[in-house]
């Protein structure tokens, strides 16, 4: 297992339940997320792997519980303040980019959050742009990108941040196998250089024996496995986690 579950959690989760109306969605009774890892979500769609990404960036409280993250918990009670917020940063499965620049989209979170046009600023957007291989495209339009180069353009903007954390609901979905192939290189590089945590949410389960140090299996809302890479895939403990590593459950 990753040296890093040596460390205390950046989030644990402590009874921690999401309920739509009647309907119950998401169930964990104890999960801790460890400083510089990168730990997999994976499970069958409807399973509560999004609703999970969304109280671990404050989105949402959960209806019961707490998220803890570092010392402060977050319940149905008690908010997540500003400055703990821009801690974590999420990449969605589709971008959502202005119809500007690519320039303009990467520093579009520095602006919001009042940094202005300084050399420091076109530095860190340059060298974002640069981690994600967009550096000969600052200025070309993004309803113009591909599909692949949109969705880096939305990874460069969420690194430029320099969050904590980041949360990544399937980033290579629907993407050829070129740039799948470049966004986990960027995820392994921002998580072995940086020491950024990561959370992704994939289906692809081969993705999350690549990419990650440990995987969380989640089924109809309930947290049934969470282990290293290695057991996961070789000796799942629960008959459920076999069933789904082989790819014989049926949804």
């Amino acid at each position: 297992m990753n040296n890093a579950t040596l460390s205390d959690p950046v989030y644990t989760l402590e009874g921690v339940t999401k309920t739509y109306g009647t309907r119950n969605v998401l169930e964990v009774d104890s999960l801790s997320i460890y400083p510089g890892e990168i730990l997999a979500l994976v499970g069958p769609s409807g399973a509560g792997k999004s609703t999970l990404l969304r109280l671990l960036n404050f989105l949402e409280p959960p209806s019961q519980g707490r998220v803890r993250f570092h010392t402060y918990d977050f319940t149905p009670a008690n908010d997540a303040p500003l400055d703990l917020r821009r801690r974590v940063t999420m990449v969605f499965q589709h971008p959502m980019l202005l119809n500007r620049s690519v320039d303009a989209n990467v520093r579009f979170g520095l602006e919001l959050r009042g940094a202005r046009s300084t050399r420091d600023t076109k530095e860190r957007v340059a060298a974002a742009l640069a981690e994600v291989g967009l550096e000969h495209l600052p200025h070309q339009k993004a309803g113009t990108l591909s599909g692949g180069e949109a969705q880096r353009v939305a990874l460069a903007r969420a690194l430029v941040m320099q969050p904590e954390v980041l949360l990544l609901d399937e980033p290579t979905a629907n993407l050829d196998p070129y740039n799948v192939g470049l966004i986990e290189k960027i995820i392994q590089h921002r998580n072995r250089h940086a020491g950024t945590t990561l959370v992704l949410v994939t289906h692809n389960v081969f993705q999350a024996k690549r990419l990650a140090q440990r995987v969380a299996f989640l089924l109809d809302g309930r947290l049934i496995e969470v282990s290293d890479v290695d057991a996961f895939f070789n000796q799942p403990t629960d008959p459920r986690t076999a069933v789904f590593v082989r790819g014989e459950m049926v949804y």
